[in-house]
């Protein structure tokens, strides 16, 4: 029996591969994940986001 681990992308990265892990975790297109984490961002306000991105920068193994 295969599991599935949530890991930072090494392939498809932008910044630190947080939005391509996701996707490739739940299967979707990275380019979903970018816009909405982006969307994101603009309806909080910065920092919110900044910080959950960078946690999960910390966290999450590559």
């Amino acid at each position: 029996m295969s599991t599935k681990r949530l890991m930072r992308s090494r392939d498809n990265v932008l910044v630190a591969g947080i939005c391509a892990g996701m996707a490739e975790y739940f299967d979707q297109d990275p380019t979903i994940w970018r816009l909405g984490f982006v969307f994101f961002l603009l309806i909080t306000g910065l920092m919110p986001g900044l910080l959950m991105y960078l946690i999960a920068w910390i966290l999450l193994p590559q």
